[in-house]
């Protein structure tokens, strides 16, 4: 366990010390409803379609926020704490597995979404240099390596697996609107399902079939659709690339005449810049949703919304 991991689980028992100390049992809400806390908004926005009316559905890490280093306050655990159901994803949010220990609650429903998925392996330095790619090797979920790549929800067949394992989890902990949450999530499955069709129709006779991005999040979306990810950086959006790592895309990406690079939304787009700029390139959007920004808000954007633009942008850059 490396000393970051260390003092974050410090932190967030030290917390919970404090939750402990001054918290109340939990107050039922007036409306007989579910008290339900997500992660970030991948989880929250599928969460919010199955459980429809009959929940109070809420995201502790907050909109225009990067959730990978995002760390919960006392606040954000007394809602942990009091909450009927917990979902989150896994592997994204470090800090969840001691959070949900230190703010312990026997009646509490926790979801997992993507336990259960296969996950894939994050590039490694030396591979990200020698072939510009994440390795595709599968493994069990529950190893929980820091190396896993966690952006399962970027790939709409695997969306539907999230929903699925949270509808499940809805249903354990109120069975009595089991049919409402089936049908909503059924419903949404649906939508998925379109979207999938949609990217698979759209990509299917592209031009080229690599695309580079700033960091390692669409392993999965690559995969389903016969694509490559070429990160600049890592996992980890906040991880800068090596000046060989930087060389290596500049080249690969001349001898390849990349004509876009690929940034996000909720990180500092310099690196994608700086490369564009090299090769006389421009930059767009491949947004990893791990949050809203106020814009996305603005234009009433959601999880279909934000993935068909990710569409609309791969089928221009891969057609260029």
């Amino acid at each position: 366990m490396n000393v970051y991991v260390i003092a974050k689980s410090i932190a967030i028992t030290a917390v919970s010390f404090a939750l402990l100390a001054g918290c109340s049992s939990k107050t039922v809400t007036s409306e007989g409803k579910l008290d339900i806390v997500t992660s970030f908004y991948p989880m929250y926005e599928f969460t919010k379609q199955i459980a429809g009316e009959h929940a109070n559905v809420i995201a502790l890490v907050p909109a225009g926020t990067e959730p990978h280093d995002w760390e919960p306050s006392a606040k954000d655990m007394k809602k942990v704490k009091e909450a009927d159901v917990f979902v989150y994803n896994g592997l994204v949010e470090g800090w969840a597995e001691q959070a949900l220990q230190s703010a312990a609650n026997s009646k509490r429903v926790v979801i997992e979404a993507s336990k259960g998925i296969a996950l894939m392996q994050g590039a490694t330095e030396e591979e990200e240099d020698e072939d510009h790619e994440a390795e595709h090797d599968d493994h069990a979920h529950d190893e929980h390596s820091h190396d896993s790549d966690p952006h399962v929800w970027l790939d709409p067949t695997l969306a539907q697996q999230e929903v699925e394992a949270i509808a499940q989890g809805l249903i354990q902990a109120d069975p009595a609107h089991q049919a409402d949450y089936r049908e909503h999530a059924d419903a949404y499955i649906g939508k998925l399902k379109a979207l999938d069709e949609a990217f698979r129709a759209t990509l299917a006779n592209v031009k080229n079939k690599e695309f580079v991005t700033q960091h390692a999040a669409f392993g999965y979306l690559a995969k389903a659709y016969g694509l490559t990810q070429i990160p600049i950086s890592g996992l980890s959006p906040e991880e800068e690339p090596s000046p060989a790592q930087m060389a290596d895309i500049i080249q690969f990406a001349k001898e390849k005449q990349v004509k876009t690079i690929f940034f996000e939304t909720l990180v500092d787009p310099k690196v994608a810049a700086t490369i564009a700029k090299e090769i006389n390139a421009k930059t767009d959007v491949l947004n990893p949703l791990e949050g809203l920004t106020a814009e996305d808000k603005k234009n009433n954007l959601d999880y279909i919304g934000v993935m068909t633009n990710n569409l609309h942008a791969l089928k221009k850059a891969l057609d260029e």
